[in-house]
């Protein structure tokens, strides 16, 4: 495997240090865009029974916006309910905005990656074949071993940069995907919320 890298050319450095980065962003946002972490099931629900209780406590509020990113919307929502429902729109928009920015970590330097990375690879076969057109010029074409060097370079470069990119690429799509389908959960949730608040829809939260 080393040999391989190395025989890649110092542009294999940047390729495969784009690799490990993008293999980190994978797994970390897998574990952080779990649905159930995100938006757990019943939580609305939950709320709802607290506050017909009126066991809405501030430590009860710290744990909900603690605990998960709908969490943290609903008592944005919670905070200002009695100031009427614009407001309460309002604050759940702007938690919102910050939930979703969140969920959107790291998503960019993953696109970045999975659109570079191709790149490098193609200026690996440049750099290889122009090698390879030197020597062509210094020795002739009677030394295969150089002119195969210089062609190994590059196409082992092209190859491992659409090795790091198809990857990343896939999962920056997936990611996408699935915060959008989360995001729409969360505003259906918060959008109960505000209903059942105002006495405009009836309590049936599941």
């Amino acid at each position: 495997m080393f040999e391989l890298l190395q025989s890649g050319g110092w542009l294999m450095i940047p390729i495969v240090a784009c690799s490990v980065i993008a293999l980190a962003i994978c797994l970390e946002r897998l574990w952080t865009l779990r649905p159930n972490r995100i938006s757990p099931p019943g939580l609305l629900a939950e709320v709802w029974t607290l506050i017909q209780e009126r066991n809405i406590t501030t430590e009860r509020l710290k744990d909900l916006k603690r605990n998960s990113p709908l969490g943290q919307i609903l008592v944005a929502g919670l905070n200002n309910a009695s100031h009427g429902r614009e407001i309460m729109k309002e604050s759940i928009q702007e938690a919102a905005g910050q939930v979703v920015h969140d969920l959107e970590k790291f998503l960019n330097p993953l696109g970045t990656i999975a659109a570079i990375t191709p790149l490098l690879g193609l200026l690996g076969t440049v750099i290889g074949m122009i090698k390879v057109f030197t020597e062509i010029m210094i020795q002739g074409t009677g030394n295969a071993s150089v002119l195969a060097g210089g062609i190994s370079e590059a196409l082992i470069t092209t190859a491992a940069g659409l090795t790091v990119a198809i990857p990343a690429l896939i999962f920056h799509r997936f990611f996408q995907r699935r915060i959008d389908s989360l995001v729409v959960t969360m505003e259906q949730e918060t959008v109960k919320l505000i209903e059942v608040m105002h006495g405009e829809r009836d309590i049936d939260l599941d």
